[in-house]
């Protein structure tokens, strides 16, 4: 009889010993035995969604990884002039213009300030607050003021975290009319990763590009182009990154990287500095050559209203001249709002 306790005893210490040795393999060996949800873990902790990737994965999506960027400050949502602001002719735009309405499921507007997050958070669209670091960017930036260089380089340095994050870019200023879907007027050529748009066509002068519009591929060589072009800002005080752009083109290093890079021609991709005289094949309409916003909104008015007797005719005509623009570099006497 003790030799049967004995072995009682000898068999439930066993066991005991068993399952512990068990549980402590189930533990230590959770990593392999759940390998998929070990990765996952991983990757999450690595590189968390962050609320850029949010907002670039919700407007890129069915958009085959392409996310249309407009960026806006206070003084692009605040009322000029007959109470329209920029932020409303630009939208009005999509609405007015011919298959451009379901483009604005992949528009982010990138806010340099609150009240320009707010007012696009009200109007339901995709939106994201730009980090400024300090620097106040809410007002007026008139073009060529040490504020307005300075937008323009923080706007670069954003682009380049697009491109970093593996999403292809149609950059657009809001001073752009969107008339028609860009998409359908952009070259099918896959092997050009950059098409930009030019304020003149005068191609034996040379492509005087403009950035207030482009498209750009995310690839090494395109996040390369525009490493190298935001690091330049230190070397050239006083140039717009517009200028330091069109050096690095003019100097070859597009080349250099094996950047292709297309020219967007102003017959389709019209602007201020050049009209197209063909209202029939018109994409966008920029108001570029022109120096502040209440004279950028006036003369876009116009055009919106040129448009809309087009639509509605079909004839050909030529465009409102932009009177208030032309006045624009005279108005001497000129103060924006801070």
């Amino acid at each position: 009889m003790p030799l049967c306790k004995d072995s009682s005893r000898n068999l439930a210490v066993a066991v005991a010993l068993l399952f512990a040795v068990c549980l402590y393999i189930s533990f230590s060996t959770r990593s392999i035995s759940d390998p998929i949800s070990n990765l996952l873990n991983n990757i999450n902790t690595l590189h968390p969604l962050d609320e850029l990737e949010a907002a670039l994965e919700s407007a890129s999506a069915g958009n085959n990884n392409t996310v249309i960027i407009a960026l806006v400050n206070r003084a692009y949502v605040e009322e000029v002039g007959e109470g329209r602001t920029m932020l409303d002719l630009f939208l009005e735009s999509f609405w007015e213009g011919e298959g451009t309405v379901p483009l604005l499921d992949h528009l982010l507007l990138v806010a340099t300030d609150q009240t320009a997050y707010d007012r696009c958070r009200f109007k339901r669209l995709h939106c994201y607050k730009m980090e400024t670091k300090g620097v106040d960017l809410a007002g007026e930036k008139v073009f060529m003021s040490a504020d307005f260089i300075e937008m323009m380089w923080r706007r670069t340095h954003f682009l380049l975290d697009v491109l970093r994050r593996g999403y292809h870019i149609l950059f657009t200023d809001t001073d752009v009319l969107w008339l028609r879907s860009p998409f359908s007027r952009l070259s099918n050529n896959v092997s050009l990763d950059m098409q930009i748009s030019v304020d003149r066509n005068d191609v034996e002068s040379g492509h005087l590009i403009n950035t207030g519009f482009f498209h750009v591929r995310s690839n090494n060589k395109t996040i390369s182009l525009f490493h190298k072009w935001y690091d330049m800002r230190l070397n050239s005080p006083g140039m717009k990154e517009q200028d330091v752009l069109q050096k690095l083109l003019a100097t070859g290093f597009f080349n250099q990287l094996g950047v292709n890079v297309g020219f967007l021609n102003t017959t389709e991709f019209s602007g201020f500095c050049e009209d197209s005289p063909y209202m029939g094949a018109v994409t966008t309409v920029h108001a570029n050559c022109c120096r502040h916003i209440p004279a950028k909104v006036f003369d876009l008015t116009l055009v919106l209203s040129d448009w809309k007797s087009y639509k509605a005719s079909h004839v050909n005509n030529k465009w409102s001249p932009h009177h208030k623009c032309g006045s624009s570099w005279k108005d001497n006497h000129y103060v924006p709002k801070p």
